[in-house]
């Protein structure tokens, strides 16, 4: 676990799922990403599904940022993206905070692609399989920007978002849409960076310190993404993603600025050093959940 201003935070992988190697790291050769990563017969690279939980004791809010893919999935869409559910990784992280999962006061949507928000929803089987909330008394943030994109989305882009999910998220009756950049945050210690390059009105909160934190998504989904060039095929606007990573590697420079990864097997979070004007992992910090629940 980490402290960053008022928050405890930890970072759970509530799942895994595969995606094509190549799709994730774009016009990188193969022979320069793949010793470190787990890739199948299909050439599919193994990811973890992570979400960040933060807890801010005084204030009395248990934060999701990200929701994992979740559950509701036919067997034959599972295999082709490899899913695999862990719901219950999560359960135990808020547990460990002493917590529930009706004690989520606030559900941080990155964006609406399957693998980042399929989570904030279940199949209610007693409903005719329509939806309620993972979180029943969570509100649901997402940007406008992403909002209205994920109701059109582009030819290039539209398998990555789930109609039954957007459905879902929108039945709950708690999602809140913020609009600007940044937009105006509900969260004492909390600003947003919004980024605009792998899709538009990615909403990544930024965690304030004196070393802060920033919760990167697909923006930098994992540190073998950290070199500038190295941004993914799915990005609809891939030199847009580098200009963001210049302006967060700056931040790494100039104020200390950590980052939070949504898909990297081994690291929840890393400080950045920039050396000779590239950035690297200077140390992997410890993000798992606390043993056992401690009153303060």
């Amino acid at each position: 676990m980490i402290r960053v201003g008022n928050y405890e935070i930890v970072s759970v992988a509530a799942g895994h799922d595969r995606l094509d190697g190549g799709a994730m790291f774009g016009v990188v050769p193969k022979i320069l990403w793949e010793k470190t990563e787990d890739v199948d017969e299909k050439n599919r690279m193994r990811m973890a599904l992570r979400v960040l939980v933060a807890r801010d004791r005084a204030a009395g809010r248990l934060i999701l940022t990200d929701a994992a893919a979740g559950s509701r999935w036919e067997k034959e869409e599972a295999e082709r993206f490899g899913i695999e559910d862990d719901p219950g990784a999560l359960d135990r992280a808020i547990s460990a905070f002493g917590c529930a999962p009706e004690d989520v006061t606030d559900v941080i949507l990155t964006h609406l692609h399957f693998d980042h928000c399929g989570g904030a929803v279940l199949a209610d089987t007693e409903a005719n399989d329509e939806t309620r909330p993972r979180f029943p008394n969570a509100t649901l943030w997402v940007h406008a920007l992403q909002w209205k994109h994920a109701a059109n989305p582009s030819v290039k882009d539209r398998a990555s978002y789930r109609a039954r999910d957007i459905r879902g998220i929108e039945s709950t009756g708690k999602l809140r849409v913020l609009d600007g950049d940044p937009p105006p945050s509900p969260f004492p210690g909390i600003r947003f960076f919004v980024s605009n390059g792998h899709t538009p009105g990615q909403l990544l909160p930024l965690f304030e310190d004196d070393r802060p934190l920033l919760f990167a998504s697909d923006m930098i989904p994992t540190a073998a993404h950290l070199p500038l060039p190295w941004v993914m095929a799915y990005d609809l606007h891939p030199m847009t993603t580098i200009e963001e990573k210049e302006r967060v590697f700056a931040m790494c420079r100039d104020r200390g600025l950590r980052i939070a990864f949504c898909h990297d097997l081994r690291a929840g979070a890393v400080s950045i050093a920039i050396e000779k004007g590239k950035p690297r992992v200077a140390e992997v910090l410890d993000t798992d959940p606390p043993r056992a629940f401690v009153e303060s």
